[in-house]
Parts: C-alpha cells; structure tokens; sequence
C-alpha cells in the first residue's frame, strides 16, 4: 500500500486496497468465530461463578447511627 501511494498510481492502490480487504474479511470472519466459540463457554463459566458467589459469604445488612 505505501508503495501504491507513493507512486501515486491508482490502479495499484486499488490493488492494494482490495488484498488489503480480503485480509480484514477473512481476520474478521475469524475472530467472529472464535467469539461465538467463547461466548458458549463463558456464559456457562459466568453461571456457575455467580452461583459459587452465593454459597460463600453471608451479606447481612445493618443498621448505622451518624454520629457528629
């Protein structure tokens, strides 16, 4: 692409503009799917990280006087 540009030839430019979409289009379809591998595989990691969650600590809430 810098080549392109510096040659200031449009022809190239669009070349390289065109390998340089193919390459985003394939990177993107990828981490596309690996996010929607994750996705399954996290929601099932967040459930049971939330109902971990509740079998520890007990929250009691309390009372408090504001003294001056």
């Amino acid at each position: 692409m810098k080549k392109a540009y510096e040659s200031k030839d449009l022809a190239q430019i669009d070349t390289a503009m065109d390998k340089i979409n193919e390459a985003w289009k394939a990177a993107s379809e990828e981490m596309y799917a690996a996010q929607q591998a994750n996705a399954g595989g996290a929601n099932t990691n967040a459930n049971q990280g939330a109902s971990n969650a509740n079998q520890g600590d007990s929250v009691e809430d309390v009372d408090f006087e504001e003294v001056k």
